[in-house]
């Protein structure tokens, strides 16, 4: 008998990329329709250059991250010069699952999205916490 998960392999980007797009879809509206545009990518890490843009040394601090020109911001600096777009980093999504092991994949893939997606409607990081805490 085979052991359990001897014959399981991590999740590719490929697979993260599925998993976001399902959390993306299931998005309701009007939220949807809003971040319609935003281009999900995911990357094993956060590059060097973005690292050092937040003062990090370690690329595991970075989850996910929004670039782009948030929704409240367009019509006062014109239009976007290119799509918003929305990062995900594999690696150090996949340590957070694993450290905490009581909440799904998925989700955790999900909830970064949602996160990044409060970037692309114009919040900070305090007023998502804020959101976030008041929902659970």
């Amino acid at each position: 008998m085979t052991e359990p998960w001897t014959d399981q392999l991590a999740p590719s980007l490929d697979d993260f990329a599925r998993l976001a797009r399902q959390a993306f879809d299931a998005l309701p509206q009007p939220f949807a329709s809003l971040a319609g545009e935003v281009v999900i990518r995911v990357d094993d890490f956060a590059d060097e250059e973005t690292l050092a843009h937040f003062g990090m040394e370690d690329p595991f601090e970075l989850t996910g991250l929004y670039h782009g020109v948030d929704i409240g911001r367009r019509d006062e600096m014109g239009p976007a010069h290119e799509p918003a777009r929305i990062f995900l980093y594999r690696r150090p999504i996949l340590d957070e699952w694993c450290e905490r092991g009581d909440v799904g994949l998925a989700e955790i893939i999900g909830h970064v999205l949602i996160h990044e997606i409060g970037h692309h409607f114009g919040l900070d990081d305090d007023q998502i916490h804020h959101i976030e805490d008041s929902t659970d």
